[in-house]
């Protein structure tokens, strides 16, 4: 004869059930209450949208700085972002690299993107400065491994460039009604992109602090600015990012900080190894504060590689021998014992095994 329930009450769980629950509530309290210092990186999405889109405008926003607006040549929609994200861009060279939309999320006509020319870079920003209105390029993504959370407060910091994914999260707030502040650093007014859509964002404190007006600026004391509990973004060079970390993990445990970089992480307690590329038939050594994309690119020069940070997949190898440290944001379980990203993962041992 089955048993009858009836009113609030419920058959006790089995004891396996039992002990299942209490351990997802015990991994959800502890996710909780080691999450709010510093944000872990945030997945990335692995695939994006493939489109062509023409560039509808080109503007000179500051020194050496020019926006570039992106459309469908048949005017259709683009995909939805949120502020934070990018796109990868593939050049008509054919390297890969990845730009912040720094437009308006709201607008499903168009992405707006801005590059800083580095006179002295691997050409990427060249190359897209000498890009005009009316030609095409191929664009992946939207993609955000900046997410833009919910917060009672915010502090953004922004250095130079770093302006980009930082415009459309202020913005965002200023719609939202939302309290923020933001800091902005740079060499002078001059090199600086955006400052009159900044100035025109409501609700909110901008201070904007150009090294030839103010000096070479104190980071450190810049960070204790943060109001208690808000999300601190930080986009720039790393000290700016090393500075927020280190100064709000001692003063608001409250605080959550987020960082986006646009160069790569030095490397840390690295060691030395060796990389057989065994379809080059080539040996290379890999010094301990440098990357095996750096290594490998000394003797195969046109490795392609994007990000340097472990998250875009582009120099992703597989790996025919030895022990991997695996250091990126990206590689599945089932990926990582067969494959690397050379831009920042490394050998355990003394050599790795690659299929170049």
């Amino acid at each position: 004869m089955s048993a009858v329930v009836t009113g609030s009450y419920r058959p006790p769980l089995p004891a396996r059930a039992m002990a299942g629950l209490l351990d997802a509530y015990k991994r959800t309290f502890t996710a909780e209450a080691t999450a709010g210092l510093l944000s872990r990186p945030n997945p990335v999405r692995r695939t994006g949208f493939d489109m062509e889109l023409r560039i509808e405008a080109r503007v000179v926003e500051a020194e050496d700085v020019v926006s570039l607006s992106l459309r469908s040549p048949t005017g259709a929609e683009l995909p939805t972002w949120i502020p934070g994200a990018h796109i990868d861009v593939f050049l008509p060279s054919g390297r890969q690299r990845q730009y912040s939309l720094t437009g308006d999320p709201a607008s499903r006509l168009r992405y707006r993107i801005a590059v800083r020319r580095i006179a002295d870079g691997d050409g990427g920003s060249r190359e897209l400065h000498e890009l005009r209105e009316g030609d095409l390029l191929r664009i992946r993504g939207p993609r955000n491994a900046f997410t833009f959370i919910d917060a009672p407060a915010y502090l953004f910091v922004a250095g130079g460039i770093g302006i980009t994914p930082i415009l459309p999260m202020v913005t965002e707030c200023a719609h939202r009604g939302l309290p923020w502040r933001l800091i902005y650093l740079g060499r002078s007014r001059a090199s600086m992109p955006f400052l009159g859509e900044l100035e025109r964002c409501r609700g909110g404190d901008l201070e904007v602090r150009p090294d030839d007006e103010f000096g070479v600026p104190h980071l450190d004391a810049l960070m204790t600015e943060a109001p208690r509990g808000a999300a601190v973004y930080v986009c720039g060079p790393p000290p700016l990012m090393e500075s927020a970390r280190r100064v709000l993990s001692a003063t608001d445990p409250t605080a959550s900080v987020h960082t986006e970089r646009f160069s790569p992480l030095p490397v840390q307690d690295g060691s030395p190894f060796r990389i057989a590329l065994r379809r080059s038939g080539t040996t290379v050594e890999v010094g301990a504060d440098e990357s095996a994309l750096s290594a490998i690119r000394r003797v195969l020069p046109g490795t392609a590689f994007s990000c340097r940070q472990g998250f875009c997949g582009t120099c992703k190898t597989r790996v025919l021998g030895g022990e991997i440290d695996h250091r990126d944001r990206l590689l599945t379980e089932s990926e990582r014992d067969s494959t690397m990203l050379t831009c920042v993962s490394r050998a355990l041992g003394d050599e790795l095994v690659l299929d170049l």
